[in-house]
């Protein structure tokens, strides 16, 4: 078993998701990692950034939670947050379309780097369903466990919080608003960001500014979208 895959997370999500750690398909799941790792492929992001969006996002904090699909699976990409580059990684077609619908919707200007950083310690949990890739082979690693752990963290964000907004972008992330309780938390939902779909919906759909209205109507602080320059 790696130990480069051993949960060092967050304190308040490591007790949360203790159990989850110990499931056999969290166990199958090392195991898959490790077996690949050992066959010499390269996997994104780097085993330090495995759990950034929980560290980044400490369990206290969440208040908005915006779900992707799989890591960036080119060099230098990934940093493991959903939709986020790394410093001086050229953003990534649907990250531009984010943006642009950003400085739309606020008014913001255009981020001059791709990380999003930012956003995650603003309270924004920026989680991909599967959380490693490899290179060059986009969703290489889905069905292979990380949708069951991911799928458990959003219950957990449901079931022990109130007012959290779930943005999701495109069928894949809509495909978890069934386990949502709209009765407590908020549902903002579009067609993906993806250069084949925004202009079918996403575009124009104020995400944003919608998600900082229901958070006022709260009497929760709004989130600061805007990124400052690294």
């Amino acid at each position: 078993m790696s130990q480069r895959i051993e949960p060092r997370i967050e304190a308040g999500w490591k007790a949360r998701l203790a159990d989850e750690f110990n499931t056999d398909s969290f166990n199958q799941l090392k195991a898959f990692l490790a077996a690949e790792r050992q066959a010499g492929k390269v996997l994104y992001p780097p085993g330090s950034k495995l759990f950034s969006a929980f560290d980044n996002t400490p369990w206290d904090r969440v208040k908005v939670v915006i779900v992707g699909q799989d890591p960036y699976h080119g060099p230098g990409q990934a940093n493991g947050l959903c939709f986020s580059v790394n410093p001086g990684v050229r953003p990534p077609p649907s990250l531009v379309n984010i943006f642009k619908e950003l400085s739309s919707d606020l008014d913001c200007p255009i981020p001059k780097h791709g990380d999003l950083s930012h956003w995650a310690r603003e309270g924004v949990l920026l989680l991909n369903a599967t959380l490693t890739v490899e290179a060059r082979r986009a969703g290489s690693h889905q069905d292979k466990g990380w949708e069951a752990f991911t799928h458990a963290v959003i219950e957990k964000v449901v079931a022990e919080k109130d007012h959290v907004v779930f943005i999701l972008w495109g069928k894949y992330a809509q495909a978890k608003e069934a386990v949502i309780d709209t009765t407590r938390h908020r549902v903002i939902k579009s067609p993906h960001p993806s250069p084949f779909s925004a202009d079918r919906g996403f575009f124009g759909s104020q995400p944003f500014s919608r998600t900082n209205a229901i958070l006022n109507e709260w009497g929760l602080e709004p989130v600061d979208w805007v990124i400052p320059d690294a």
